[in-house]
């Protein structure tokens, strides 16, 4: 190869290294489609749900999350369609009665009738293997969560300009005593006034560290039925009418007068069951239907 190529494939790695990488943020982000399905993430730090979690496919270390974080399968990370990132969710096993806490910084799952994806090490800890699925109910942890959204950047957060008040210069007139005053022949300093101690303010709650501990925790066993849910409605007619569309049945939640009206599917015996119903019921034009376990 000539000396001149040689210089110049060089150089292009050398570019190529020295391009700035992301740096980890704070990020919601804006709707995305993934796998044939639009998802609206939102900050939510009283998430709750329930569903099937699958381990993450990605074995090798290195690449950028969805938020400038370094992707480690060994490490307690998870994928989710909608919270901000990072978040820290606690994870829990139903069928093994296992959970731990891991931390959300990419987005996913690629299969849109999964609630997670779990990194190699956090699945293994709870009992899920490889290529595997299992019913999971997931829980943001607030107080960590909002700590991690206070300690790093945020650049969808809008800039404040505040404008510095003009300064002026103080002008300064001595003027003569008032009849029958006495003046000084000199002005005595005054007396130092005492400084109160000041108490230092209560630091704020650490942040989570970027590397969960690997704290297993043990809760009794819940597994549930598999369950296909379509949006709800605040008016039966209309979850009537979206049940008979899909198939499906209307339950009335909440107390009376302010009932929600839900429309599910199922239960169902197996993984392929579910998914089957949730792929018929987005072909029927439902694009918000999930796989729950109730």
């Amino acid at each position: 190869m000539p000396r001149q190529a040689i210089a110049l494939a060089a150089l292009l790695a050398l570019s190529a290294c020295a391009q700035p990488q992301p740096a980890p943020r704070y990020l919601v982000g804006a709707p995305y489609q993934m796998g044939g399905v639009w998802s609206y993430p939102r900050e939510d730090f009283g998430l709750t749900e329930t569903g099937l979690a699958v381990v993450s496919a990605d074995t090798r270390a290195g690449r950028r999350t969805a938020n400038g974080e370094i992707h480690d399968p060994a490490a307690l990370m998870a994928a989710h369609r909608t919270l901000q990132m990072p978040a820290v969710l606690r994870v829990t096993n139903l069928e093994t009665g296992l959970e731990l806490d891991v931390r959300v910084n990419d987005r996913g799952p690629a299969n849109s009738g999964r609630v997670v994806e779990l990194s190699r090490r956090a699945a293994e800890l709870i009992g899920i293997r490889p290529g595997g699925v299992a019913q999971v109910r997931i829980a943001v942890v607030a107080e960590a969560s909002r700590a991690l959204a206070a300690g790093l950047p945020n650049p969808e957060a809008p800039r404040i300009e505040v404008a510095a008040a003009p300064l002026a210069a103080v002008g300064r007139e001595d003027l003569a005593p008032p009849p029958g005053a006495t003046q000084a022949s000199r002005v005595r300093e005054a007396r130092p006034l005492p400084v109160a101690a000041v108490a230092p303010a209560p630091a704020a709650p650490g942040a989570a560290p970027e590397r969960l501990p690997e704290r297993v925790n043990r809760v009794p066993p819940r597994p549930g039925r598999l369950l296909v849910e379509a949006p709800s409605f605040s008016r039966r007619d209309l979850a009537e009418r979206m049940a008979a569309r899909i198939g499906g049945r209307v339950e009335a939640t909440g107390p009376r007068g302010r009932e929600t009206f839900r429309v599910r599917i199922g239960p169902f015996g197996s993984v392929t069951e579910a998914d089957r119903a949730l792929e018929a019921t987005r072909r029927a034009g439902v694009s918000e239907a999930r796989i729950l376990v109730d």
